[in-house]
């Protein structure tokens, strides 16, 4: 018996294999398209989380285009008879489709969210801003520049539909397949492991692009008892990004008045410890200071925020010395070392002279001094004992992370960290807005409300309490150490304590720059 192929399903399998090489080129554009939303992210720092960004980024972009072919162009392969109708809506499809892709990324690239439901608010109230400064020419123009997008699809569709039986000579089917079905795998069995570890570089990538649901390991291997749940959980909950690109400072407006008779001096001593004793000051117990380099210190000490935070910060102005000037009291500042570079609070800085000068002659109101143990000795006078608000720390490398704290003033704190001196001088200069507003410590005349406290160091969370040091991996692995020996110790962690204090760490942190 011979079969003979009647026109219909020639034209049927002509299509077919039209639709296949025409869906292949819009994949292609639509990874390239896609490439926006790589560029804007942080890199993933790592040659694993680089394998998962290329392998993700082929295969999804992949999926998502070879998806829309198979709903909406292949069906009318077989029941649309007239091949220019299958070409043409396959080419508005197309165009429409990346279209949307391109505005996506866009709008990913500046608020940080995907096109759906929950950003139509965002979307309509853009749009609404944008349509009011449209005119007919920048109408012409997106209409022009659709037409021609348009045109572009429907040359291609023509002439792949004019050359399809020279590319299925090619027989280039199955290595594509092949490609896409390889990352595809690849891309979601990484995830998985990635998942179980909570391994951040990977991690952080599920929201990148549209669509994104890759495959989770608390649905895969705890269902074969692959996973400790409880344990994965636990991770999980504690987890945090230690790369934050933007931050909200201050969290909220600051509004307080400034008292000019108030005086008050943070001095840093850089080289060494202090004094075991001081005449007027009294040595302060159980404060911590935690930071990878003395750049890292000195932002912790004039910003009052964590390590975390330190590279979004720059190009911000110090609320401690913002708002003292904008209020006429006089702010001196001093590095003995030119090891901070910011820019955004050099105005602020003076000659050793000057700023000398201004704390034994009581004119500055704020003075802060990053000196040598040297340089103390001449500050330190009776007159500037008795007139200013000390604070006097060092920046010593002690391996319980111990730092030494004299004041001249009652302190309420039972635990304290770096973090503090800043709310602690606003406070003293008679500044009463809520130190949570600009920074994570509290003020030490305060009583503190918790028996921690909290920064970073590196990609860890360093939480201490009277007798334990914890540190929280980005991963939400935890280690304790006992604070008199530094031996690791076994104790049981308290997750709601480390949960809350990474809840307030984020506090400040944002998607974009404002």
């Amino acid at each position: 018996m011979i079969l003979v192929e009647t026109p219909r399903r020639k034209l049927v399998t002509q299509l077919v294999n039209w639709g296949h090489w025409f869906t292949l080129l819009n994949i292609v554009i639509a990874i390239i398209i896609a490439a926006i939303y790589i560029l804007n992210s942080p890199a993933p720092g790592t040659p694993l989380g680089t394998l998962y960004l290329f392998t993700n980024w082929f295969s999804h972009i992949g999926f998502l285009t070879f998806f829309g072919f198979v709903i909406l162009i292949l069906p009318m392969c077989y029941w649309v008879k007239n091949a220019k109708v299958v070409k043409v809506t396959a080419s508005v499809t197309a165009a429409i489709a990346l279209a949307l892709l391109a505005f996506d990324a866009l709008l990913y690239n500046k608020y940080g969210v995907h096109l759906s439901f929950g950003s139509a608010n965002l979307i309509r109230d853009e749009a609404q801003t944008a349509l009011a400064e449209f005119g007919w020419q920048q109408w012409g123009f997106l209409f022009l520049l659709f037409v021609v997008w348009l045109s572009f699809q429907l040359i291609v569709a023509n002439a792949l539909w004019k050359r399809i039986e020279r590319l299925q000579k090619r027989k280039l089917g199955l290595p594509i397949t092949t490609f896409f079905v390889t990352c595809f795998v690849a891309s979601h069995a990484m995830h998985v492991w990635a998942d179980a570890n909570l391994y951040q570089p990977i991690v952080r990538q599920d929201d990148m692009f549209p669509l994104s649901y890759p495959a989770k390991a608390k649905t895969l291997l705890a269902k074969y008892n692959l996973l400790d749940i409880e344990d994965y959980q636990q991770r999980k909950e504690l987890q945090f990004n230690q790369n934050i690109t933007g931050i909200a400072y201050p969290s909220e407006p600051i509004y307080c008045p400034v008292d000019s008779a108030n005086k008050v001096a943070i001095l840093i001593v850089m080289d060494g410890d202090l004094p075991a004793s001081l005449p007027g000051l009294m040595r302060v117990e159980n404060n911590f200071g935690v930071n990878s380099s003395t750049d890292n210190a000195i932002s912790s000490v004039v910003y009052g925020l964590p390590e975390l935070y330190h590279n979004a910060l720059k190009g911000y102005t110090p609320i401690l010395f913002d708002l003292p000037q904008t209020q006429g009291l006089n702010v001196s500042v001093y590095l003995n070392k030119e090891s901070n570079k910011d820019a955004s609070w050099s105005d602020f800085k003076q000659s050793w002279q000057d700023f000398k000068l201004g704390l034994n002659s009581g004119t500055s109101n704020l003075s802060v001094g990053f000196i040598d143990s040297e340089q103390l000795t001449e500050l330190l006078a009776q007159n500037v004992v008795n007139e200013y608000k000390i604070m006097l720390s060092t920046f010593a490398n002690n391996t319980n992370f111990s730092q030494s704290l004299m004041t001249n003033f009652s302190v309420n704190h039972s635990i304290s960290n770096r973090e503090d001196l800043a709310p602690t001088a606003l406070r003293l200069l008679g500044c009463n807005a809520p130190a949570k507003a600009y920074s994570t410590g509290t003020s030490l005349t305060h009583a503190n409300t918790s028996d921690y406290v909290v920064s970073t160091k590196g990609n860890r969370v360093m939480l201490f309490t009277p007798t334990n040091r914890f540190e929280v991996l980005s991963n939400g692995n935890v280690r304790a150490y006992d604070l008199q020996t530094g031996e690791e110790v076994f104790n049981q962690v308290d997750v709601n304590l480390l949960s809350q204090a990474i809840k307030k760490l984020s506090r400040f942190s944002a998607k974009q720059k404002n």
